[in-house]
């Protein structure tokens, strides 16, 4: 990198990082608070450089978003660059070794909440944004920035207000500002979750009647569940192994009482050798044992509630090829990823949207106390993704 370039791209991080820590000093917990402010400092820079921007409104009439879309002057697709703006919970704040959303650079890192998950990324896709606009006559298709406020709450109310718009061009991959220098996720398993509702009769703990009661009905269905047999992972093509997991248990309240009813939340990581389907089955082939052994005088319900299809993409399938091809042009080293957890990436999969997910800054404590985002890396980390940007959009 010349000196030019050079003086160039360190000006460039420092404004991005003015912008990260406008965005982090805006608390916009998903579900908690007010997503006005730190939309209001998105809207704001970006009507100041002229990029077109627009709120994305769900159904309810909310925002859930602002959308930025650049035209190309050719024919050819779209893509479309994603970052989150809402963030985790603060969790215990007496915890933290400096406040939730400091905002503060302190050797080197960028203090608070948010600030790797992903408000440095949404800063720095403003500035590529901001950066690309007066090119956008030598692209062919176009480029989109999506800055989603409803994703940590899991309802992703951002993206699907975009891709359910008649009048947006679909994008045809979206690369997914998560943090992380080392590994550029290009896959994940997938997910089908219920709610399950176990039935007993009611009683009084004390009678002398003995009744099987809804709590005890949930933990031997809880047994039958951690039993099920899952297949291990494949030998080859996708790595990893489907897994089940009962992640919440509700029933009961004070002593005397042994309750009628207990809901059980179930989450199971799918495969492409274990789809949601043979997830349900298996559910169901638990369900169908405890209400043999332990009737009950209502059935077992179990309520479905959500399914995402696992995806894995090629390092030659777009946007993977372009965003490793940048990366590896910078002289990094990265590592193509498949995903444990299940991300924005299995929400656009169903929709058949190729997608990355991750490459950026190195980061420390995401969803946890001291969250704090690296800062040195992030002049190669906007060079990567300008450079993957300009490929996709075939720039002349």
């Amino acid at each position: 990198m010349g000196q030019e370039h050079e003086g160039v791209a360190v000006e460039r991080a420092g404004s991005v990082v003015a912008l990260a820590q406008a965005l982090v000093r805006c608390s916009s917990r998903a579900g908690i608070d007010d997503y006005e402010p730190v939309l209001g400092v998105l809207e704001d820079w970006l009507a100041e450089r002229r990029v077109p921007c627009r709120r994305l409104v769900a159904a309810s009439g909310g925002s859930v978003g602002l959308l930025v879309e650049i035209r190309g002057g050719r024919p050819g697709p779209w893509w479309a660059l994603d970052a989150c703006v809402d963030t985790a919970p603060f969790g215990d704040e007496s915890a933290w070794s400096f406040p939730p959303i400091s905002g503060e650079v302190v050797d080197g890192w960028l203090l608070g909440r948010g600030s790797s998950d992903s408000k440095i990324a949404a800063a720095l896709f403003c500035h590529l944004a901001a950066e690309l606009l007066p090119l956008a006559g030598s692209f062919a298709g176009g480029l989109a920035v999506l800055l989603d406020v409803d994703e940590h709450t899991g309802g992703f109310g951002g993206a699907r207000t975009y891709l359910t718009e008649d009048h947006t061009p679909r994008p045809a991959g979206v690369l997914i500002g998560y943090p992380g220098l080392d590994e550029v996720v290009v896959g994940g398993r997938g997910l089908w979750r219920a709610t399950i509702a176990v039935h007993a009769p009611s009683g009084h703990s004390g009678s002398s009647r003995s009744v099987v009661g809804a709590i005890t009905r949930a933990a031997r269905l809880v047994q039958l569940l951690d039993a099920a047999d899952l297949p291990g992972a494949p030998g080859t093509g996708f790595p990893l192994a489907p897994k089940l997991s009962v992640t919440a248990i509700r029933g009961g309240e004070g002593y005397s009482v042994v309750p009628d009813r207990c809901e059980l939340n179930v989450d199971v990581r799918t495969t492409p050798g274990f789809d949601a389907g043979e997830a349900e089955t298996l559910v169901r082939k638990a369900v169908a044992e405890l209400d043999a052994d332990l009737p009950a005088p209502r059935p077992t319900e179990i309520t479905p509630v959500a399914s995402w299809p696992p995806f894995r993409l090629t390092e030659g399938d777009q946007p993977a090829a372009a965003l490793l091809d940048a990366v590896r042009g910078a002289g990094l080293t990265v590592r193509a990823k498949t995903a444990g957890p299940s991300n924005i990436g299995n929400l656009l999969a169903g929709e058949g949207i190729p997608a990355t997910a991750g490459f950026g800054v190195p980061y420390e404590g995401l969803h946890a106390v001291d969250e704090r985002a690296h800062l040195a890396e992030l002049p190669v980390v906007y060079e990567v993704y300008r450079q993957a940007v300009l490929a996709l959009l075939d720039a002349s």
